[in-house]
C-alpha cells in the first residue's frame, strides 16, 4: 500500500504521515531528507525529531531515497519529504536526471513490501516564482509529485490538518 500525503508548508503533512504509520503493528521505519544548513532549518529538524515515535528507526538520507528505501526492510516506511529531496539533487543534478532519480525512486517504492507514506510538498497553488531557479524548483517538484502521486493507492492534500482525499483521473466518470 503507498499512500501520498501533499500539502502547503505547515499544513500537517508529517503529522498525518506519523498517524498513517502509527495504525501498522510493525515495525515502522522513517527516512528523513532534510539537511540542517542553516540554525532555522537545524530547528525544524529538531522539532521533528521530538514528534516521533522513540521506537521508529530514522534514516537521514539527503540524496540516495533508493538505496535508502531498498534496504528499509519490512513494515512501515515514511519519506518526509519529496521536496526537500528535490531540493538537495537540484544543487549537482539538471532537470532529466532528477526525474530519472524520481522514477527510479518510486520503482522502489512499488516493488517493496509493506505500507509506504510518502510527503510531498504542493508548491503549485501559489504565485509564480520570480526567479528561474524558483520557476525550475516548482516545475521539478510538481512533476515528481505527479509521479508519485500516479504510483499510491490513495493520495491526500492535507490542509489545517485535515485530509481531503485525491482522486484518480481515471476514476471519474
Amino acid at each position: 500500500m503507498i499512500t501520498f500525503v501533499t500539502g502547503g508548508a505547515r499544513s500537517g503533512k508529517s503529522t498525518v504521515a506519523a498517524r498513517l504509520a502509527g495504525r501498522d503493528a510493525g515495525p515502522v521505519r522513517f527516512i528523513a531528507t532534510a539537511r540542517a544548513e542553516d540554525e532555522e532549518m537545524a530547528q525544524r529538524i529538531l522539532e521533528h525529531r521530538r514528534d516521533r515515535p522513540a521506537d521508529w528507526t530514522v534514516v537521514e538520507e539527503p540524496i540516495d531515497l533508493v538505496v535508502a528505501v531498498e534496504t528499509a526492510g519490512v513494515g512501515s516506511l515514511v519519506i518526509d519529504c519529496v521536496t526537500l529531496w528535490i531540493s538537495n539533487l537540484m544543487v549537482e543534478h539538471d532537470d532529466q536526471t532528477i526525474l530519472g532519480m524520481v522514477d527510479i525512486a518510486v520503482a522502489a517504492i512499488v516493488e517493496r513490501a509493506g505500507n509506504t507514506i510518502v510527503v510531498s510538498n504542493e508548491l503549485g497553488s501559489g504565485l509564480v516564482p520570480m526567479d528561474p531557479v524558483g520557476r525550475r524548483f516548482r516545475d521539478l517538484q510538481g512533476r515528481a509529485n505527479q509521479r508519485f502521486a500516479a504510483a499510491a493507492d490513495e493520495a491526500y492534500m492535507v490542509v489545517s490538518g485535515r485530509l481531503l482525499p485525491l482522486q484518480d483521473p481515471d476514476d471519474v466518470g
